[in-house]
């Protein structure tokens, strides 16, 4: 069995930023991943918040960052990792495939899920009309209507980020009240140009061909049923951490992320975490690659120990 420096455990900016950080610092590199590499950025059409590149998509980002740790030396397998043994100085990582994979060293980079609506068509619309993150996506959208799905405060945020840009924001609440803290509510609902239903539920997405048209949202107390037009929906419904899997190895927080700092440390020696799957205020490009990088070098520290 060959036994690697570091296993990185997900292929989103986090995990592969620390496997090539592995990699420069003469380190041998496994990356797991479970479906595609890149991650929650492949999903933007455009990147433009990124240092030192104008414009790309997502999926240049991701590909171009594969390619850089291929080159380095890296190898991956697709594979689902469901457990980790630790046993000495070894780690076992363990798959739905039945394989196990023995490094020194694991980073768990295993990002999150946004939390969808779950109706017909949204996959097909992510980056063609539906976004998730303002910071991103919200330039796109300048002049135009868009509806922002979600009622706490990440939701109320990226409102009032959008209404920066928006000609018209429209804030759709499946609960009776907002959820999110009263001064960002008073902030965000001064505006003249943002509007608000609550007590709503989106029953439909509306699109002609690839083109994203609005929403249908149906009252939930007396059912009746409306139309929205708008060139865009926001989706902040919250997060979904895939991380209950390796808690023993890793204190979670209320939130089910890994409970760590910037460090990128765990409870357990040669174990590290990394990217948007650990507890922290911003979850960006920027800020998943710089995560991996910490996490590699303290990776390397332990090694060379």
């Amino acid at each position: 069995m060959t036994i690697y420096d570091v296993i990185v455990v997900g292929g989103g900016p986090a995990g592969m930023t620390a496997a090539l950080y592995a990699l420069r610092n003469g380190k041998t590199v496994l990356i797991i991943e479970k479906e595609g590499f890149g991650g929650q950025i492949t999903h933007s059409p455009r990147v433009e918040n990124y240092p030192g590149t104008l414009s790309m998509s997502g999926n240049e980002f991701a590909d171009k960052l594969f390619d850089q740790i291929i080159a380095q030396g890296a190898d991956f397998e697709i594979e689902t990792v469901t457990s980790i043994d630790c046993e000495g100085d070894l780690k076992y990582v363990k798959t739905e495939e039945e394989t196990v994979h023995a490094g020194r060293t694991v980073i768990l980079a295993t990002g999150v899920k946004h939390r969808m609506l779950g109706l017909e068509g949204e996959e097909d619309l992510v980056g063609e009309g539906i976004s998730y993150c303002a910071v991103c996506d919200g330039d796109f959208y300048s002049g135009k209507t868009v509806c922002v799905a979600g009622g706490g405060n990440s939701a109320l945020q990226e409102a009032i980020l959008l209404s920066q840009k928006c000609r018209e924001v429209i804030m759709l609440q499946d609960l009776p009240d907002f959820t999110g803290e009263a001064k960002l509510q008073e902030v965000l609902f001064a505006k003249d140009h943002v509007r608000y239903f609550t007590n709503v539920k989106i029953t439909a997405l509306r699109a002609d061909g690839e083109t994203f048209k609005g929403v249908t949202i149906e009252n939930k107390a007396d059912g009746t049923v409306q139309d929205i037009d708008c060139d865009g929906l926001f989706v902040a419904i919250g997060l979904i951490p895939e991380n209950e899997g390796f808690k023993d190895f890793c204190d979670l927080n209320a939130y089910g992320y890994f409970d760590s700092d910037e460090q990128c440390l765990t409870k357990t020696p040669g174990i590290f975490v990394a990217g948007d799957c650990r507890s922290k205020q911003i979850r960006q490009l920027t800020t998943a690659a710089a995560d991996g990088a910490v996490a590699a070098l303290a990776a390397c520290h332990y090694i060379n120990q």
